[in-house]
C-alpha cells in the first residue's frame, strides 16, 4: 500500500535523521515568527544562534547545511537580517570561499603522494612511539599548507586500505570478492581476532594522533583552517605576518602536543600504546612493496610531480605570489595537465569534499548577518571589554574556545572577529585629529597591499600614537581568537571538521572509533594543549 502524501513528506523531510529531530526543526521554524511578534528580534535572534548550534552539535544525526540553512533562510525571510547584509557578508570573506573551492580541490590531486608518505611511515618504522610522533608531526606540517580534511582523508584511506587487505586476508577471502563485511570477525580464530582487536586499537591511536596534529599544524598558518584565512583576511596579514602573529602560542602548544603524543604512548594512558602485531606488519609490508612494485615509472612521474606541486604551494603561499585560492587553482591546472586528468568526471570528484562546505559557510554569513543587524553580541563585547590586558585576551581565548567545542570552530571565529572589528573601528572613531572616519582609518590599516607603518606615519603623532596602541591590541585578539576556535576545540568531533570527518567516515565502525572513545582519546591533548594556549596567550602576547 503507497504512503500517505503526509508520510511520504516526512519520510522526505530530513531524510535519515532521526523522527525527534525533524520535529525539533519544525517547532524552530514554526516558533521563530511567534517569538519575533512576542518578544522582538533581540530575544529572537539569540534563540536563533541556540538553535544553529544545535544543528551544528547534532551535525552526527544530519548534515548541518540542511536545517541550519532552513533557520538561516527563514532569518532573512522574517526580517531578521536583510539579503544584501547576506550577499555583502559573503562578499567580505570571497577569499575564503576561493581558498574552499580550489585549494582542497587542489590538494585532492595530490592524495597519491600523501598516501605514499603516510604508508612508508607505516610500514617502514618499527618503534610505535616513532610512527605516532611522525603521524602527529607529518599531520601538522601538512596541514600548515594543505588541507586538514584533505591530510585527515589521506590518512583513513592508508588506515582502511591495510586494514581491508589484512582482514579479507585472515578470513580467506580474496582481493576480487565484492562482499565482505569488515566489521565482523566471527570467521577468524581467537588468536587472529586477539591480533585484529590490538590492530584496530593501534589504528585508533595513530587516527587521533595524525587528527590531534592537522589542528597543531592548522592554527599556525594562514591556510590551515578556513578561520585562519577569515581571520587573517578581517586583519590584512599576509603568509608570514599570520605565522609571526600567532607564533607566541601556536609555537609553545606544538611542542606541548608533540610531547604529549610521546608521553601517551611511552605511559600508555587513555588506551595509547598499542603496537602493531609482528604477522600483520609482515603482511603489510608485503603487500606495500608490491604496490610499490605494480606502480612503475608513470606511477612514480606522477608522485614526482605532485611532490613538485607541493613545493610551488609552500613557496607561492610563503611569498604571497597570488591569492590562496588561485595558488590553489594553478595547483589543479599542473597536476591535472602534468598527470593526464584530462575528463570532467574525473576532475569533478575533486570538488565533492569542499562544496558542501562552502554551502554551509554562506549560511554560517547569514547567522552572522543576524548578529550584525540586530546587535546580539554588543552586551558580551562590552563585558569583555571591560576587562583590561591580558585577562580580556584570556577570557576572548576561553569563550571562543567553549563555544568551538560544541559548536564549529569557523562559525564562532566568523562572528568573534568581525564582531570585535566592528567595536574597534567606534574606538577607532573616538580617535582625535585622524582626518578621516574611523572606518576609512580601519581599513588602510587591515588593507594587506598597505603598510601600516606608512599609513600611521601620515597621521599627526598623537593620533599615530593612540591607532597604533588600538590595532596592535585588536591584533593581539585576533590571534585569541584563532588560537581559542583551534586549539580547544580538539575537545569533541564537532569542533573540529578533521575530526567530525574522521567519526563518520567509513574507517570509524570498522576500528570501533564511537563518539565516546574519541572524546577519551582526545582528553589528554585537550587538557595540555588547552591549557598551554591559555598559559601562552595571558604571557606572551
Amino acid at each position: 500500500m503507497p504512503l500517505s502524501y503526509p508520510k511520504a513528506f516526512a519520510g522526505n523531510f530530513l531524510g535519515n535523521a532521526p523522527l525527534w529531530y525533524k520535529f525539533t526543526i519544525l517547532l524552530f521554524l514554526v516558533a521563530n515568527p511567534i517569538l519575533l511578534d512576542a518578544y522582538g528580534p533581540f530575544i529572537t535572534g539569540w534563540i536563533l544562534i541556540g538553535e544553529f548550534i544545535f544543528t551544528l552539535a547534532m551535525a552526527l544525526k544530519c548534515y548541518p547545511l540542511p536545517a541550519g540553512g532552513l533557520l538561516a533562510v527563514e532569518a532573512v525571510f522574517i526580517g531578521l537580517a536583510k539579503p544584501e547584509t547576506v550577499y555583502k557578508e559573503a562578499l567580505a570573506n570571497f577569499e575564503v570561499i576561493l581558498l574552499l573551492i580550489f585549494m582542497v580541490a587542489g590538494i585532492y590531486f595530490m592524495k597519491d603522494f600523501l598516501r605514499f608518505t603516510f604508508t612508508r611511515i607505516l610500514v617502514k618504522v618499527q618503534s610505535k612511539t616513532k610512527i605516532s610522533l611522525l603521524f602527529s608531526f607529518a599531520g601538522a606540517f601538512l596541514s600548515a599548507f594543505l588541507d586538514a580534511l584533505t591530510v585527515t582523508a589521506v590518512i583513513i584511506a592508508v588506515a582502511y586500505g591495510f586494514y581491508e587487505i589484512y582482514h579479507r586476508y585472515v578470513s580467506g577471502k580474496g582481493s576480487s570478492d565484492a562482499v565482505h563485511d569488515l566489521t565482523s570477525d566471527l570467521a577468524l580464530k581467537e588468536k587472529e581476532q586477539a591480533d585484529l582487536k590490538q590492530f584496530r586499537c593501534f589504528l585508533r591511536n595513530l587516527m587521533m594522533h595524525g587528527a590531534v596534529g592537522t589542528a597543531l599544524g592548522g592554527v599556525c598558518t594562514l591556510v590551515g583552517e578556513p578561520q585562519n584565512l577569515l581571520i587573517g583576511s578581517v586583519m590584512g596579514w599576509h603568509f608570514a605576518d599570520f605565522f609571526l602573529m600567532v607564533a607566541p602560542v601556536s609555537m609553545p602548544v606544538l611542542v606541548v602536543g608533540l610531547g604529549t603524543c610521546y608521553l601517551v604512548e611511552k605511559k600508555k594512558w587513555f588506551t595509547y600504546g598499542c603496537e602493531l602485531p609482528g604477522n600483520i606488519r609482515s603482511h603489510l609490508l608485503e603487500t606495500a612493496m608490491q604496490m610499490e612494485a605494480k606502480r612503475g615509472n608513470k606511477g612514480k612521474v606522477k608522485l614526482a610531480v605532485q611532490a613538485l606541486a607541493g613545493i610551488w604551494l609552500i613557496v607561492a603561499l610563503a611569498f604571497h605570489l597570488a591569492a590562496v585560492g588561485l595558488i590553489g587553482l594553478s595547483v589543479i591546472i599542473f597536476l591535472t595537465a602534468l598527470n593526464g586528468i584530462t575528463e570532467e568526471h574525473q576532475i569533478g570528484h575533486a570538488f565533492e569534499e569542499a562544496l558542501p562546505f562552502t554551502a554551509l559557510l554562506v549560511v554560517f554569513f547569514a547567522v552572522v548577518a543576524v548578529i550584525h543587524e540586530q546587535h546580539l553580541f554588543a552586551p558580551v563585547i562590552n563585558y569583555v571589554f571591560s576587562l583590561q590586558g591580558h585577562a580580556q585576551l584570556a577570557a576572548y581565548y576561553i569563550a571562543n574556545g567553549l563555544l568551538s567545542a560544541i559548536s564549529d570552530n569557523v562559525f564562532v571565529a566568523t562572528v568573534y572577529v568581525s564582531e570585535t572589528k566592528m567595536n574597534f573601528i567606534k574606538i577607532m572613531d573616538a580617535i582625535p585629529n585622524i582626518g578621516m572616519t574611523g572606518e576609512e582609518l580601519m581599513k588602510k590599516l587591515t588593507d594587506p597591499n598597505l603598510v601600516r607603518a606608512d599609513v600611521l606615519a601620515a597621521l599627526p603623532a598623537d593620533a599615530a600614537a593612540k591607532a597604533y596602541e588600538v590595532i596592535h591590541h585588536l591584533d593581539k585578539l585576533a590571534v585569541s581568537i584563532n588560537t581559542g576556535t583551534n586549539i580547544p576545540s580538539v575537545a569533541t568531533p564537532n569542533g573540529q571538521a578533521a575530526f567530525l570527518f574522521l567519526l563518520t567516515s567509513a574507517l570509524a565502525p570498522v576500528i570501533r572509533l564511537s563518539y565516546g572513545r574519541m572524546v577519551w582519546l582526545a582528553l589528554p591533548y585537550t587538557i595540555s594543549m588547552s591549557l598551554t594556549g591559555l598559559a601562552a596567550t595571558y604571557l606572551f602576547l
